[in-house]
């Protein structure tokens, strides 16, 4: 497990999504439910369970909570891909709804397009949300998530908050164990997302 309260996000209805929750949980990891939604750029490859511009609100709901089921432990949720569907308000709303109703829980929006309302949405619902600032391995050549970790401290220093989103790719998880531990030399903190969700900012 990576040092620091990193979360684990966790694709729902996957042979391992309970045992990854599980162990994600055990080792003091908070868990989010990683929702697939429609990209722009997979259109009609989503993965099954996938909410979709052509979800029902009923539909929504059952795959919501289908998804949920298969992830204990989660606390938050934050979208797998979506360039598509977090244009869109009404899903959004949709979306928004059903996670109030499940109680205690936070969003992430894992903006995957710089048009996504998800964030908004959520505010306006009443949902303790937050965005995804740096994408640590889009490019997941070494020195390329040195350059996306750097920035992030960055905008750290600048903002008081950032937050990233990484893979679990061996060369982002083998960094990540080398860097994290400095961070504290360097004055930065990590901190849980739903500690800082409710942050004043």
């Amino acid at each position: 497990a990576l040092p620091g309260p990193v979360a684990c996000a966790v694709l729902p209805g996957t042979p391992r999504s309970v045992q990854l929750a599980q162990a994600a949980w055990q080792n003091g990891k908070e868990v989010l439910l990683h929702l697939p939604m429609q990209s722009m750029h997979l259109h009609g490859t989503e993965e099954p369970g996938s909410i979709t511009l052509d979800t029902t609100r009923r539909g929504l709901a059952d795959i919501f909570a289908n998804a949920l089921a298969t992830v204990p432990f989660a606390v938050g949720v934050n979208g797998h891909r979506g360039s598509l569907l977090t244009r869109h308000p009404g899903h959004m709303s949709w979306l928004m709804e059903e996670i109030l109703m499940a109680g205690g829980l936070y969003f992430v929006d894992s903006y995957t397009t710089h048009h996504s309302v998800a964030l908004q949405i959520a505010s306006e619902a009443g949902v303790p949300a937050i965005r995804r600032d740096v994408f640590l391995d889009s490019d997941p050549a070494p020195e390329m998530v040195a350059r996306e970790f750097e920035r992030l401290k960055s905008l750290a220093r600048e903002r008081g908050f950032a937050v990233a989103i990484g893979h679990p790719y061996p060369g982002t998880l083998a960094f990540l164990e080398r860097a994290i531990p400095g961070l504290v030399e360097e004055g930065i903190q990590l901190v849980p997302l739903s500690e800082l969700i409710h942050l004043p900012r």
